[in-house]
């Protein structure tokens, strides 16, 4: 008789490993795709074509010395090519009600130093590389390291553009005026 619960080739490890993958990061996933696109229904699908490709890629993605940066390289590539045209226009439209539903996590200083509407709303209104930047460096709380390894370019250029898009977001939500007691929230401390 031929045991046939498991393969001998270890596939069906692959296939648990990649399912604990997903089920394991699929929230934070979400939650990254939704700051990259702005729209709930185009978050669910960055996420899956992410995951599509990861699971194509998974033996090399699961020996790699850093699964989840591989996964969030492959998730701004996609990202960048699926919403390069006309993304101002399909952004516009974002209000922040995708994450509506989502609990902050204790320490979510985002969440407490602005209406996370408003926010989402200015979050929209930067430039995709700006976006990206800043989405990595200070929601995902990558160093300026990791940020550019899955950005794609150099220490210098994160730097710039997160810089740039805090710049941005302050004026926009109105982060800039000290009576508001909230004008360290987005950018202070931060030096890797």
């Amino acid at each position: 008789m031929r045991d046939t619960a498991r393969p001998a080739t270890g596939a069906g490890d692959d296939s648990d490993d990649f399912q604990a993958f997903v089920i394991g990061r699929w929230a934070r996933l979400l939650r990254t795709a939704y700051l990259l696109t702005g729209e709930q229904h185009a978050a669910e699908d960055l996420v899956q074509g992410c995951l599509e490709r990861t699971f194509v890629a998974w033996r090399k993605v699961s020996e790699a010395r850093d699964p989840d940066a591989y996964v969030r390289r492959i998730m701004v590539n996609t990202h960048a090519r699926r919403y390069r045209r006309g993304l101002k226009e399909y952004l516009s439209r974002g209000d922040g009600s995708g994450l509506g539903r989502e609990l902050p996590e204790s320490g979510d200083r985002i969440a407490q130093a602005v209406d996370r509407r408003d926010l989402f709303a200015a979050l929209a209104q930067l430039p995709v590389r700006q976006r990206e930047a800043v989405v990595l460096r200070y929601w995902e709380d990558l160093s300026e390291t990791q940020t550019a390894a899955a950005m794609g370019c150099s220490v210098g250029t994160v730097k710039s553009n997160a810089a740039r898009g805090i710049t941005r977001l302050r004026s926009a939500i109105g982060l800039t005026h000290p009576g508001a007691g909230t004008t360290h929230s987005l950018h202070e401390g931060r030096t890797s």
